[in-house]
């Protein structure tokens, strides 16, 4: 059974509220959820249950994400390093091993390279570290910074913000990328997804990661070497049907010696959610050694 709490953070003289959800007993793994837009640590409890029939599993809530409202902050990846930090450290235990999906990687290997001894070991599921337009772009264009400053304005960023997290765009975007089976994203799931889009607050952060302002770092070389930094045993978990520019940085990751790569039959981007049995199949032995 999960028990639900709260952990409070202070940013920019806002306090925020940030949601987490623990299960079981024994050395402690942190799960870290995806930045986007319809992401929440909801989506770490498929693998939550078999975790915490041997650790004490605990998901976390990324501030400006999550199911909580959200102050109106200009979100940047300063904030978030030092909200993992403080947060990792209000846990009272240090990490056997940290999980991590999407762009959470990023910020899980800056930590560790950052503060040596943070943890034993790394699962990067799916990671990324490069935003969805300059994803699609090849990198960053000045005119993302404008579309951002635009959303956050108070009264034309609400409903242009709405545009883009509609029913129609979420379910097109997830779809192309996110997930293999689109019948998985049933109406319930579909509804559960909207309700995190429409959280109060919630266009603040959505914009910082979709326009790559939450991007912790700024190239593929600088990516890797936050990973040979980290000096820790990583497993990288992907899907073969990984979209193709996210897979390439995960084969260039995969190359470093530190790294063991399991490779699942199918899953895109959120693999871990859509398979969690397979990927927990995959992380089993990498957090046993």
């Amino acid at each position: 059974m999960n028990t639900t709490r709260e952990l409070r953070w202070s940013w920019q003289g806002k306090e925020i509220t940030v949601g987490l959800d623990e299960a079981g007993s024994g050395p402690l793994v942190v799960l870290l959820p995806a930045l986007s837009s319809i992401s929440t640590r909801a989506e770490m409890h498929p693998l939550m249950a078999p975790l915490s029939r041997r650790f004490r599993a605990l998901a976390l809530d990324w501030p400006g994400f999550g199911t909580a409202a959200r102050p109106p902050v200009h979100w940047t990846p300063d904030a978030l390093s030092a909200f993992l930090r403080q947060a990792l450290q209000a846990l009272g235990e240090r990490p056997q091993a940290v999980i991590a999906a999407g762009h959470a990687a990023a910020y899980v290997l800056y930590h560790a390279a950052q503060l040596k001894g943070a943890t034993d070991r790394l699962v990067l599921l799916a990671p990324t570290w490069r935003g969805p337009l300059p994803t699609m772009a090849g990198g960053q264009r000045r005119y993302f910074a404008r579309i951002r400053r635009l959303i956050e304005v108070p009264l034309i960023g609400p409903p242009l913000y709405r545009l883009n997290v509609s029913s129609f765009v979420v379910r097109r975007m997830v779809t192309g990328h996110v997930y293999s089976d689109p019948a998985w994203l049933t109406a319930e799931r579909m509804s559960e997804k909207r309700k995190v889009t429409q959280a109060k607050g919630a266009r603040f952060a959505s914009v910082a990661f979709v326009t790559g302002g939450l991007d912790r770092v700024r190239s593929r070389a600088e990516f890797l070497q936050l990973a040979a930094n980290a000096a820790l045993p990583i497993l990288l978990v992907r899907g073969e049907e990984t979209p193709a520019r996210s897979l390439a940085e995960m084969e260039a990751l995969s190359e470093l010696p530190l790294v063991q790569t399991a490779r699942l039959k199918r899953g895109k981007l959120s693999v871990y959610e859509e398979f969690p049995d397979e990927v927990f199949a995959a992380m089993e032995p990498f957090l046993a050694g």
